[in-house]
C-alpha cells in the first residue's frame, strides 16, 4: 500500500465533545503509529453538516494537544495527502463516485422519502429485513447531483482478519446499495472515509465497535473502488460502571477536557484510558508514555468490553501525582489554588504542596487541603463531632487541654525537629494519647477536616499563627 511505514488515523466527526471512548480510539492509533516509527493522521470528518456543533472542530484539536497526542498531518500542521477536512474534498468524492457511475457500479436514487418508507413498511409487514437493492430501479435518471447516489452491490459472502476480533464473515443478507453521496452533495461516512484512507496511504483502521456491522458494505465497496484492504482493528465498547451497558453521558462519558479540569493529570487519564480494554500481559498497572510506546500492540487489546472504574482512575492519578517531584507537580497546579493563595509567593506554595501533595487524589483537592495555610480559618465546632478521638471531650476538657498546648508551644522555637519532640513532651505533661491531642491542636490550627502530619503543619502555619489560632479556639470556646 506504501513503503512499508504505518499510517494511522483518528477522524472524529465536529458533532460533539470528545469523550473516553473517541480518546482511546485516537490513543490506539497514535501508540500504533508511535510504536513503528510510522504516522498519526488527523482528519476531520465534517459531511454531516446538520449535526456539526460550533466550537467542535477546535475542541478536537484542543483535546489531542492538551494529552500530548500530537499528529504528523492533519489540520494546521498540513500535510502532502491534505486537505484534512472532509468538506474540502469535495471534488476527490465525485471524481471517485464519476468512476463508479462509468462502471455501472452507482446509479441515482429516483424514489422519495415517502416511497423508500413504504417498500421499508412492506418489508415489516412481510417479516424480513428491508433492503433496498431488492426495489432497485431498472431504469434509474442520470445522476445530476440533485438525488441521493448509491452504490450498485454485488451482494457476496465476505471473510476477513480483524487484528482483535479475530477471523469474522458475514453472507450476503449484509450487503445492500448503500448511499454514497447525498442528495446536499456531500459523501456519506461509509465513501468517503474509505476514499479518504486510501489517498492519506492510512494503513491501519482503528474505530470503535459500532462500525462492525458495517464492514460486509464497506468490503463490498472496497472492491468496487479497486481499493485494496488496509488492516483493520475493531475496539470493544467501553462499559460503564455496572459493567452491562455502554458507557454513556450519564456514568461518566463527559468531556475529556473536563477531566483535565477536575484535577485529573494528562499522564493519569492517559495510562487509564490506555488501561481500558488492553494491557501487556503482566501485572503492571502504571505505564508512562514511552512505556506504552514501547509495550502497545493490537494483538494485546482485549475482544470484550472493558469497565470504566471511576475509582480506579482517581487511585492512578494518585499514583501519578505522587511519581512526580513536588517541583514538576507545582507547574501543573496553575488555576486550582484557592484564592487565599493569590498574594503568596511561589516558594510560599512550593513548600505546602510539598506538605499535602502525598494526600492529594486530584488537583482540584488543593483548595481544601491548603486554605488554611494561606488565611486564618474561622472555628467551627460542630466539625469535634465527626473529629472521633475528641469527640466525647467536654468544653473544660478541651479548655484545658489547649491552655497547656498554648503555654508549651508558646517556649517552643518552632524548628522542625524540636517541634517533634514538643509535642511528644506534650503527651507526657498532659497524659493524653496521640489520637486525641494530636486530633484537637490540628483541629484548632486549620479547621479542615484533613491535614498532614502535626509537627510539619504547625511548621509551615509558623509560631504566631499557629499560638493565634489556638488562642482563638479557647476563646471561641
Amino acid at each position: 500500500m506504501n513503503d512499508g511505514k504505518i499510517r494511522t488515523r483518528f477522524a472524529p466527526s465536529p458533532t460533539g465533545f470528545i469523550h473516553v471512548g473517541n480518546i482511546r480510539t485516537a490513543l490506539f492509533a497514535w501508540l500504533t503509529a508511535r510504536h513503528s516509527n510510522g504516522d498519526f493522521i488527523l482528519r476531520i470528518e465534517d459531511t454531516d453538516q446538520k449535526r456539526e456543533v460550533s466550537g467542535a472542530y477546535q475542541h478536537i484539536i484542543d483535546s489531542l494537544g492538551a494529552l500530548g497526542l500530537n499528529y504528523d498531518e492533519g489540520p494546521v500542521v498540513g500535510g502532502k495527502y491534505g486537505p484534512y477536512l472532509q468538506s474540502e474534498r469535495l471534488d476527490t468524492y465525485n471524481k471517485w463516485a464519476q468512476k463508479l457511475i462509468n462502471e455501472g457500479r452507482a446509479y441515482a436514487d429516483p424514489y422519495s422519502k415517502e416511497q423508500i418508507e413504504e417498500f421499508r413498511q412492506q418489508a415489516i409487514a412481510n417479516k424480513r429485513p428491508f433492503l433496498y437493492r431488492l426495489h432497485r430501479p431498472e431504469n434509474p435518471p442520470k445522476w445530476n447531483g440533485s438525488t441521493a447516489l448509491r452504490l450498485k452491490s454485488e451482494p457476496k459472502t465476505y471473510s476477513w482478519h480483524d487484528e482483535v476480533m479475530g477471523d469474522l464473515s458475514s453472507k450476503e443478507e449484509a450487503i445492500d446499495d448503500i448511499i454514497i453521496i447525498k442528495s446536499d452533495g456531500f459523501p456519506t461516512y461509509n465513501f468517503a472515509h474509505i476514499i479518504d484512507d486510501a489517498e492519506m496511504k492510512v494503513t491501519h483502521i482503528i474505530r470503535g465497535q459500532e462500525f462492525l456491522a458495517s464492514m460486509p458494505n464497506y468490503l463490498n465497496l472496497y472492491e468496487a473502488l479497486g481499493i485494496t484492504r488496509p488492516v483493520f482493528a475493531t475496539v470493544p465498547h467501553i462499559l460503564a460502571e455496572s459493567g452491562n451497558k455502554k458507557l454513556g453521558k450519564r456514568d461518566g462519558a463527559k468531556d475529556v477536557l473536563d477531566y483535565l479540569k477536575d484535577g485529573i493529570l494528562k499522564e493519569a487519564l492517559i495510562n487509564f484510558i490506555a488501561s481500558l480494554g488492553w494491557n501487556d500481559g503482566t501485572e503492571q498497572e502504571i505505564f508512562s508514555i514511552e512505556e506504552l510506546i514501547q509495550k502497545f500492540s493490537l494483538n494485546r487489546i482485549q475482544q470484550s468490553g472493558a469497565r470504566f472504574d471511576q475509582k480506579r482512575l482517581l487511585w492512578m492519578n494518585g499514583q501519578w501525582l505522587r511519581r512526580l517531584t513536588t517541583e514538576e507537580l507545582f507547574t501543573r497546579t496553575d488555576g486550582f489554588w484557592p484564592s487565599e493563595a493569590d498574594s503568596s509567593t511561589d516558594e510560599q506554595k512550593l513548600h505546602v504542596l510539598s506538605i499535602v501533595q502525598d494526600r492529594i487524589k486530584t488537583l482540584a483537592d488543593l483548595p481544601e487541603l491548603t486554605r488554611y495555610f494561606f488565611c486564618e480559618p474561622t472555628p467551627n465546632w460542630a466539625m469535634l463531632e465527626s473529629t472521633k478521638p475528641i469527640a466525647d471531650l467536654s468544653t473544660d476538657e478541651i479548655n484545658n487541654l489547649l491552655q497547656v498546648t498554648l503555654k508549651e508551644l508558646s517556649k517552643s522555637d518552632f524548628e522542625l525537629t524540636q517541634l517533634s519532640k514538643d509535642l511528644e513532651n506534650l503527651l507526657v505533661i498532659t497524659g493524653t494519647k496521640p489520637a486525641t491531642l494530636f486530633s484537637l491542636i490540628r483541629l484548632v490550627v486549620s479547621w479542615a477536616p484533613f491535614s498532614p502530619s502535626l509537627d510539619v503543619t504547625l511548621h509551615a502555619i509558623g509560631k504566631e499563627r499557629v499560638l493565634s489560632r489556638i488562642n482563638l479556639a479557647i476563646n471561641s470556646l
